[in-house]
C-alpha cells in the first residue's frame, strides 16, 4: 500500500537495516521496480526528483501511475511516494496536494536559520496530511537535476538544531556525492556514528551509487536507514540497452527498445536489496 516514510524507516533504525530509495524516470522504470521489490517483500520508497516529475507529465500524473501500477500489479508491500530533493515549500506543497506521501525539503543552500524556517513551514503543511519529511544539512557533493555542490560536511550540532523542526528524517552530508564519484568515497562514520546516537530519527544516505559494499555495510551499522540509489540503476539500463540496439538495429519498437534493459536493472535492484537487508 502507498504509505508515507515514517513506520518503514524507524523499522529499519531498529532493526538495522536500510530501506532503498530508487529514483524512477518513467513508467517502465516504476514498473521494474515495483515488481522486483514486491518479489523480494521489501518496502521501497519510490524517488522522484522535480525534473524527473516534470519528464513524466507532473506530480499529479506520477501519484496517479503509481497507484494504478501498485492496483494493477498487485503490489502488496508498503510503497512510499517521495519528492526527491524539493527546492522549497512550494514545489513541495504542490507534491503533497498531487498525492506524494512523503517528501524532501533540501534548503541546505541556505544558512541554517533560514534552513530551519523553511524545514518547518514544510513540516506544518504535510504533517497535518500524513505526509512525512525528510531535510538535508551540509552540502552532498556532486550534481542532481543539474545543481552542483562542494561537499560540506554537517557537524552534530547543526543536525540537532534541524530536528528540532520536527522532521522525520534527516540527510546529514558526510563525504557522499550525486552521481559518479572521482575517486574513493571518503564517508565520516564517527560523526555518522554520533549523530545517529544522538537523534530519534532516522538518517538518510544520498550518493550511495558507488560506494563500496563494505562502506554501505559499515554505515547501515552506523546508523543509515535509508540509501539513495539512481545512477547506479541508470548505468545497468543504458549499458543493456545500448547492447541490444547494437546488436537489433532492425528493431525500432520503443516498447523492445525500453525492455531490453528491464533484466540488468533488475538485477542492479535485486542486488541492492540482498546488501541494504543483510540478505
Amino acid at each position: 500500500m502507498l504509505v508515507n516514510g515514517i513506520k518503514m524507516l524507524q523499522d529499519a533504525k531498529k532493526g538495522k537495516y536500510a530501506v532503498p530509495q530508487f529514483n524512477i524516470n518513467n513508467l517502465e522504470w516504476t514498473k521494474y521496480i515495483l515488481e522486483e521489490c514486491n518479489s523480494n517483500n521489501v518496502p521501497v520508497i519510490l524517488g522522484v526528483s522535480e525534473g524527473a516529475g516534470k519528464y513524466m507529465g507532473g506530480f499529479k500524473v506520477v501519484a496517479k501511475m503509481v497507484e494504478g501500477l501498485m492496483e494493477e500489479l498487485n503490489i502488496n508491500i508498503d510503497v512510499c511516494l517521495h519528492l526527491d530533493h524539493g527546492s522549497s515549500f512550494e514545489v513541495c506543497k504542490r507534491a503533497i496536494d498531487s498525492g506524494f506521501t512523503s517528501v524532501m525539503i533540501d534548503a541546505s543552500k541556505y544558512e541554517l536559520e533560514e534552513n530551519m524556517r523553511i524545514t518547518k513551514e514544510v513540516v506544518d503543511y504535510a504533517h497535518e496530511r500524513g505526509v512525512s519529511v525528510e531535510a538535508e544539512v551540509g552540502h552532498i557533493g556532486g550534481s542532481e537535476d543539474g545543481v552542483s555542490n562542494e561537499v560540506y560536511h554537517a557537524t552534530v550540532e547543526d543536525c540537532v538544531s534541524l530536528s528540532m523542526t520536527g522532521i522525520d528524517s534527516i540527510a546529514p552530508a558526510l563525504g557522499s556525492v550525486h552521481g559518479l564519484y572521482k575517486g574513493l568515497p571518503n564517508l565520516n562514520f564517527e560523526r555518522m556514528q554520533i549523530i545517529n546516537e544522538t537523534l530519534a530519527i532516522p538518517l538518510v544516505l544520498h550518493g550511495g551509487t558507488g560506494i563500496p559494499d563494505a562502506d554501505i555495510k559499515r554505515a547501515i551499522s552506523c546508523g543509515i536507514s535509508k540509501i539513495n540509489i539512481n545512477t547506479e540503476l541508470q548505468i545497468a539500463w543504458h549499458n543493456a540497452v545500448v547492447e541490444f540496439v547494437l546488436n537489433n538495429k532492425d528493431v525500432y519498437d520503443p516498447r523492445k527498445v525500453i525492455g531490453s534493459g528491464q533484466d540488468a536493472m533488475k538485477k542492479a535492484i535485486s542486488d541492492k536489496i540482498k546488501l541494504f537487508f543483510n540478505r
